[in-house]
């Protein structure tokens, strides 16, 4: 696995089940590196554990309303840079040293380096980070020198002046480019030493996949980049399956990637669906598109996850030349699934004008085309491809989250002045 062997800590003013944006994030993160063999441990000032497989080491003086650095903050609001404040800095450097340093090979610091919400944490970050071990990662979701809120608190003296100061051995992320550029030109860092890594979705957890479901997806390796295409229906004749299969083959032949979906079992009142099957499994083998069609029958899928199926479908492909009803065209409908069905009837009864509709012999190339330019100009599915192709927490993970845990060969994304910086399937058969 990926991590296996490191030793990562993720470290925050608070933890979940606190609420907010930051804690959201660690969650998953610490999910994400549990999942790919990292041993994790969340250091907080305030929370308790939120997953079984991950301990929470809670250390108050971490905390954001930690009290006594409550009672700080009105002499910091002064200019008063007191003994007490360099006694709460000692004591975290000293818990530090003793507790954090040797049981990590990295700790990745939400937000402590450039807000100012606990300026003694700061401080203390700055020193133990001359140690170079273990390797030090600074999470920038906001940054006080640039906040026209938190600009007035601020002053040209230490402790304050480490905000908009990057440590020469703490490699920096952002998770934007607009923040990339804040950091850069608050701190003189060449923006490319800068890593930028946004924040993510996973389709599973947002719609709240089963576990037939989980299962089922990481057998078909659905790619970002493919155009699903969910065809729920027995495979019987009256469906039309080789039109899909044929459509599927046009699609693949103007250079897009398609995946056809077919949920059901052979038909079970039809003593001809297994020669019909048969038949269906060599015209995909002559076009060459075994991948592109998946028949999900061996799976038994309940409701349930057919249902999950239309959130991760791109358009519901429903070619059948016979219907006496359509009960897909009413669930894709639910769905906000685009519908490419037969023009029949019952279907125009159910979508109205509210379908693309075409005729059950229709040349299959005839059908590619539409679906390509359909997707090719509605917005609402092109940035549902941008999400899925950019912003899925798997690939995040995988590309720019893990190099920099130490689990696979890390780029080097520590800061520096500009002037010092040296730029630099198989899938399961279904």
């Amino acid at each position: 696995m990926t991590g296996q062997g490191t030793r990562v800590g993720l470290l925050h003013f608070t933890c979940p089940p606190v609420i907010g944006g930051v804690e959201s994030l660690i969650r998953t993160h610490a999910r994400l590196a549990v999942e790919h063999g990292y041993t994790v441990r969340v250091l907080a000032g305030r929370g308790r554990q939120f997953d079984r497989r991950i301990p929470v080491q809670l250390f108050a003086p971490l905390d954001s309303k930690y009290p006594e650095l409550i009672q700080l903050d009105g002499e910091l609001r002064q200019g008063i840079v007191s003994a007490h404040f360099t006694a709460l800095r000692d004591r975290l450097i000293a818990w530090w040293r003793e507790q954090v340093a040797p049981d990590f090979d990295t700790v990745v610091i939400h937000n402590a380096f450039t807000l100012h919400f606990n300026l003694p944490l700061t401080a203390a970050l700055h020193a133990v980070a001359d140690a170079g071990r273990p390797q030090l990662v600074a999470w920038c979701h906001d940054l006080s020198w640039a906040n026209p809120l938190y600009r007035p608190l601020m002053r040209e003296a230490y402790p304050w002046q480490l905000l908009k100061r990057c440590h020469p051995r703490v490699r920096y992320v952002v998770v934007s480019r607009d923040r990339q550029r804040d950091l850069a030109a608050l701190t003189g860092t060449d923006p490319v030493a800068i890593a930028v890594i946004p924040a993510g979705v996973d389709l599973a957890h947002w719609a709240r996949f089963g576990q037939a479901t989980r299962r089922l997806l990481a057998a078909l390796r659905l790619e970002p980049e493919e155009l699903v295409l969910l065809l729920p229906a027995r495979i019987t004749r009256r469906k039309n399956i080789e039109l899909a299969i044929r459509i599927v083959a046009a699609l693949r032949d103007r250079g897009a990637r398609p995946r056809l979906l077919v949920t059901g079992p052979p038909g079970p009142h039809d003593v001809r669906s297994g020669t019909y099957l048969d038949e269906l499994l060599r015209l995909r083998t002559q076009l060459g598109v075994e991948r592109e069609v998946a028949f999900l029958y061996p799976y038994r899928l309940r409701d349930a996850t057919v249902a999950d199926l239309y959130q991760v479908a791109d358009a519901l492909l429903f070619p059948s030349s016979q219907e006496g009803f359509g009960i897909p065209v009413l669930e894709a409908g639910l769905s906000r699934l685009p519908v490419f069905c037969a023009d029949l009837p019952p279907l125009r009864e159910i979508a109205g004008p509210h379908a693309h509709y075409f005729s059950p012999d229709v040349a299959p190339a005839a059908v590619a085309e539409r679906l390509l330019q359909f997707f090719a100009g509605d917005h609402t599915a092109r940035l549902r491809r941008r999400v899925l192709r950019d912003y899925a927490w798997s690939s995040i993970f995988s590309r720019q989250i893990a190099p920099l845990l130490g689990g696979t060969a890390a780029p080097d994304h520590s800061c520096a002045p500009a002037a010092d910086f040296a730029r630099t399937e198989q899938s399961a058969s279904l």
